[in-house]
């Protein structure tokens, strides 16, 4: 959970640079502009979900041993990594499209969308983890499950409005300047995110040293907890930078 924490951490601070460039775009008028920041976002945002894919599956075990993972939840562990890996492309889409409508101005959309995806995986959970006894794997399908449900619910509805892109093949460009800017903007705040997430990653080693599976244990779960504290502030944060870029478009 907290591997794929950072990486979601990661992306979500990139999509930021969409989110101001988009949101400048809009402030100006620019249409060609809003175009071309979301094709070249979702362009670059899946490419590396399967870059990151394909080298995760590979490192999953060492990264776990490297967090000390305890040798009791040693194989559920991987076993989650390995599907929620499998399933990162959900995650990274379901963020940049969320930076994108935010951008725009929208910021409801999104969380129906995502209120969908977290009554689908809890009802799951039940299924797949109290109902079949799959452990830490349902727990992982569930949550690839939900998140793909969002992402294509997005999408459909999206693709039923004057969204400025269409979701076909031909449309995923990159263009350098776009790429250079998301990256100028998203880049500070990504790492950022990253940093803090990897703390988090080397207090969970510390107590898989000292305390073993059930120290890990409550420390996940009071994690979970503790995430709601930074809840309002990212909130904030997020309306206010797309209230600012876009009056920085309007001049």
């Amino acid at each position: 959970g907290q591997v794929t924490f950072i990486l979601t951490n990661f992306i979500m601070g990139l999509c930021t640079g969409g989110t101001v460039l988009v949101a400048q775009a809009i402030g100006a008028g620019d249409k060609e502009s809003v175009k071309e920041t979301i094709s070249t976002l979702f362009t670059g945002i899946a490419i590396s979900a399967v870059a990151i894919t394909a080298v995760m599956i590979f490192l999953k075990d060492p990264v776990l041993r490297l967090i000390q993972t305890p040798a009791e939840s040693f194989s559920e562990a991987s076993e989650y990594l390995l599907i929620t890996m499998l399933g990162v492309i959900f995650i990274f889409a379901y963020n940049a499209l969320s930076a994108i409508q935010r951008g725009m101005g929208d910021s409801k959309r999104p969380f129906y969308f995502v209120c969908i995806a977290c009554v689908t995986n809890i009802v799951l959970d039940f299924v797949f983890v109290a109902g079949m006894g799959m452990g830490a794997r349902g727990a992982a399908i569930a949550t690839v499950i939900s998140q793909a449900l969002s992402v294509i619910l997005c999408m459909i509805y999206l693709a039923k409005t004057d969204f400025p892109f269409d979701f076909k093949l031909g449309s995923f460009k990159i263009y350098k300047r776009k790429l250079k800017m998301i990256f100028k903007i998203g880049m500070p705040t990504a790492i950022q995110n990253s940093v803090s997430s990897i703390s988090f990653l080397a207090i969970t080693a510390i107590v898989n040293i000292v305390g073993g599976v059930y120290a890990s244990a409550a420390v996940g779960v009071v994690g979970k907890f503790n995430g709601f504290a930074l809840m309002p502030a990212i909130a904030m944060g997020a309306a206010v930078s797309t209230m600012a870029a876009q009056n920085i478009g309007a001049r």
